[in-house]
C-alpha cells in the first residue's frame, strides 16, 4: 500500500505527459493517493514505534542500498498531509490556459516526490525523493507564474540548489561518521547504531551543523529565508499550496528523523544557536509581515513566520515539544494551503492582491471570506483548530526545558519572546481579513462571483482535518509520541544525571498525560511514575531553601533532610525531623491533584 501512495501520482503524470486527461487523470490519481494514505493512518498500530507495511527490494548488497519504504507514526502523518493537499491543490487548479498537461503532470511529481521522501527508509531514496520533487516546482513558478515570476524561479533555484548540496555533504559525512561495519544506507540501522553511540561527539557536532544548515534553507529559516516569499507570491496557488504546504515540511521531517534521534549530542551543542535563528524568524518575520501591503507577500512571510514555532519544539528536544512540533506541521500545511487556495481564486477573479484596491468582498463572495476566516483562525492559534493544540505543546514542552527555579533559561525566554509572535500572526492576519473582505465594496467588484459549489470540496477537506486534530489532538499524539519516546529518552539519559530530571522525562510525562486524556482516572503513582516521583522527593531533599521558606521551619542545621508532603488540598506540610523512609512518600491521590500540576 506504501508503494501505490508512492508511485500512484508519478504513473498518473507520466501518463498525462503522454496524452491522456489531465485533469480527470490528475484527480483520480489524487483520490486514490488520498485514500491509501487514509487506510495507512487509520490501520496503523499506535502502540509500536517502529515502521509497519514495510516493502523492500535489494538494489546493490555491496553498498547495501535497498529501496525501502515504510511509515511509523510521524510519517504516516506526513504520507496524509502529502495526500489532502494534493487533493485541495488539484482541485483549485481548474483550467489551465497553456500546457495543461505540462502543468498537471509538474503538481503530481511533486506530490509523489514529497510522498516518496517520506515513506523511504532508504537514505538515498530520501533525497532522491526530494530533489525529484524540487525540479517541478522551479518549473511551475518559471512558466505559469505571475509578476516577476523568472527571477522569483531563479531565486528559489539558487536557494534550493545551494541547500541541497549542503544536505548532501551533511548525509555523506552522517554516513561516513558510522564505523565501517555499521555503515548502511537504512534508517532503522543508522538510528540503532546512533543510539548505541557510535558517532563520536565532535563528528555529531559537525554533522548537525550542516545538515541544519541545508534542511533551514529548505525549510526558510532566518537568515536563508528570503526566497520563499517572493517564490509564494509569483506562484500559481496550486504550486504555492503543494510547496508551502508539504514541500517544505521535508526539511522538518528530516531534522526529526535524522537529527534528533541520530546527533543528540550535536543538537544540545547547538540550541542556542538554533533558539537565536528560530526567534528572527517568529520576531523579525513577523515584523516585516506586519508592514506587507499585498496579501500574497502577506501570506508567504506569514508562512516562513511559523516556521520558527515548529523549530522551537524541535530545539526543545523533549518528548511534548517535538510531539507539538508534528501536530503544528500537519496544521500549518493545511491552513496554509487553504490560504494560499482562496488567495488564488481572488487573484484569478480581480487580477490584484493589493490590499489598497480590495475591501467590501465578502458581500459578494460570502463562501469565501468564510473559507478564508477559517483559515485565518487556525492561522493564529484560535483554539479548536489543530494549530493551537501544536503551538501549546510547543509552549510547555520548551518552557520546562532547562527549568531552574532560581532563574530563567533561555529556552524560558524563547517561549515568553515566542508568545509575543502569537500577538504578531493576529495583528496581520486579522488586518488582512479586514482589508480584503470587510469595509466598503469598489464598484468594479460588485458583480464579482463567489467562489462556484464545487470548491467547497477542497475547503472542507482542508478544514475538516484542523478542526479534528484541534478537538481531539489526542489521537495524533498517541501516533506520534511512540516514535520519539525511545530515541529521547535514551539520549537524554546521560543529559539528565548531570542536570537532574531536565525536559526529557517531565515532557514524556506530559506527553503521556495528553495522550491519556479522555481514558478512565489513574493513580500516577500506582503507574510507577518514578522518574517524576523521584523528581520530587529528590528535590525536597536537596534543596535547602524550601525550608526558608515555610513558617515555623526548623533550620536548616537542626534538622535531617525530610521531604516535603502535600497533603490532600495540595498545601505544603512542614517537614519534621525525621529520617527519610517509604511512609514519609506522599501518598497517592486522585487524577486530577498530581497529574494536571
Amino acid at each position: 500500500m506504501v508503494l501505490f501512495t508512492i508511485f500512484c501520482p508519478i504513473v498518473a503524470a507520466v501518463l498525462i505527459m503522454l496524452g491522456a486527461p489531465a485533469r480527470k487523470t490528475a484527480l483520480a490519481a489524487s483520490v486514490l493517493t488520498f485514500a491509501a494514505a487514509l487506510f495507512l493512518f487509520t490501520s496503523l498500530d499506535h502502540d509500536h514505534a517502529d515502521f509497519q507495511h514495510v516493502t523492500s527490494f535489494s538494489i546493490s548488497p555491496e553498498w547495501r542500498l535497498s529501496f525501502t519504504t515504510g511509515v511509523d507514526g510521524l510519517s504516516v502523518i506526513m504520507v496524509l498531509l502529502a495526500s489532502i493537499v494534493t487533493l485541495a491543490a488539484l482541485w483549485f487548479a481548474g483550467t489551465i490556459e497553456r500546457h495543461e498537461n505540462a502543468f498537471y503532470a509538474c503538481l503530481l511529481f511533486i506530490s509523489g516526490g514529497a510522498i516518496g521522501a517520506f515513506a523511504s527508509i532508504d537514505l538515498f531514496f530520501f533525497y532522491a525523493f526530494h530533489e525529484l520533487a524540487l525540479i517541478p516546482t522551479f518549473l511551475l513558478i518559471g512558466i505559469w507564474g505571475s509578476g516577476n515570476r523568472v527571477a522569483a524561479a531563479w531565486k528559489i533555484t539558487i536557494y534550493l540548489a545551494i541547500g541541497s548540496f549542503i544536505l548532501l555533504l551533511g548525509l555523506i559525512l552522517l554516513y561516513q561518521s558510522f564505523p565501517l561495519a555499521s555503515r548502511s544506507f537504512d534508517i532503522r540501522v543508522l538510528q540503532t547504531a546512533a543510539g548505541m553511540g557510535q558517532i563520536a561527539p565532535d563528528a555529531q557536532r559537525h554533522v548537525y551543523l550542516l545538515l541544519l544548515i541545508g534542511f533551514g534553507i529548505l525549510i526558510s529559516l532566518f537568515p536563508f529565508h528570503t526566497w520563499a516569499p517572493e517564490a509564494y507570491a509569483a506562484a500559481p496557488a496550486p504550486a504555492a499550496m503543494l510547496h508551502a504546504g508539504v514541500l517544505k515540511k521535508f526539511g522538518l521531517y528530516g531534522l526529526l528523523r535524522l537529527a534528533i534521534p541520530m546527533l543528540p549530542e550535536g543538537a544540545r551543542h547547538w540550541a542556542t544557536l538554533l533558539v537565536v535563528l528560530l526567534l528572527g524568524n517568529i520576531i523579525y518575520v513577523g515584523l516585516v509581515t506586519i508592514a506587507q501591503r499585498r496579501l500574497d507577500w502577506m501570506l508567504g512571510y506569514s508562512s516562513v513566520m511559523h516556521m520558527g514555532y515548529i523549530f522551537l519544539g524541535i530545539a526543545s528536544f523533549g518528548v511534548l515539544g517535538v510531539t507539538g512540533a508534528v501536530i503544528l506541521i500537519f496544521a500549518h500545511g493545511l491552513s496554509i494551503a487553504l490560504l494560499f487556495g482562496v488567495a488564488g481564486e481572488l487573484r484569478r477573479r480581480t487580477g490584484t492582491l493589493a490590499f489598497d484596491e480590495l475591501g467590501g468582498l465578502a458581500r459578494v463572495m460570502p463562501f469565501a471570506g468564510l473559507a478564508f476566516g477559517l483559515g485565518v483562525f487556525a492561522a493564529i492559534g484560535l483554539p479548536g483548530f489543530a494549530n493551537f493544540a501544536g503551538e501549546i505543546m510547543i509552549f510547555f514542552g520548551a518552557f520546562r526545558n532547562g527549568w531552574e527555579i532560581r532563574r530563567l533559561h533561555i529556552f524560558q525566554i524563547a517561549t515568553v519572546l515566542a508568545l509575543w509572535g502569537v500577538v504578531l500572526s493576529t495583528v496581520y492576519m486579522l488586518r488582512a481579513y479586514r482589508q480584503t473582505f470587510m469595509g466598503n465594496i469598489r464598484e468594479q467588484w460588485q458583480k464579482l462571483p463567489d467562489l462556484r459549489p464545487a470548491l467547497r470540496v477542497p475547503v472542507m477537506l482542508l478544514v475538516a482535518p484542523l478542526l479534528c486534530c484541534g478537538f481531539f489532538p489526542q489521537l495524533f499524539v498517541r501516533m506520534v509520541a511512540p516514535t520519539f519516546r525511545t530515541s529521547l529518552t535514551a539520549n537524554t539519559s546521560h543529559f539528565a544525571n548531570m542536570q537532574r530530571y531536565r525536559h526529557g522525562a517531565v515532557s514524556a510525562n506530559g506527553a503521556e498525560f495528553i495522550a491519556s486524556l479522555g481514558q478512565a482516572p489513574q493513580d500516577p503513582w500506582n503507574n510507577k511514575t518514578s522518574a517524576l516521583k523521584a523528581r520530587l522527593i529528590e528535590s525536597r531533599l536537596h534543596r535547602s531553601y524550601w525550608c526558608d521558606r515555610i513558617p515555623g521551619a526548623l533550620p536548616q542545621a537542626h534538622m535531617t533532610k525530610a521531604p516535603l508532603a502535600l497533603d490532600s488540598h495540595s498545601a505544603m506540610r512542614r517537614p519534621v525531623a525525621a529520617a527519610v523512609t517509604d511512609e514519609d512518600a506522599p501518598q497517592p491521590r486522585r487524577h486530577n491533584d498530581l497529574a494536571t500540576k
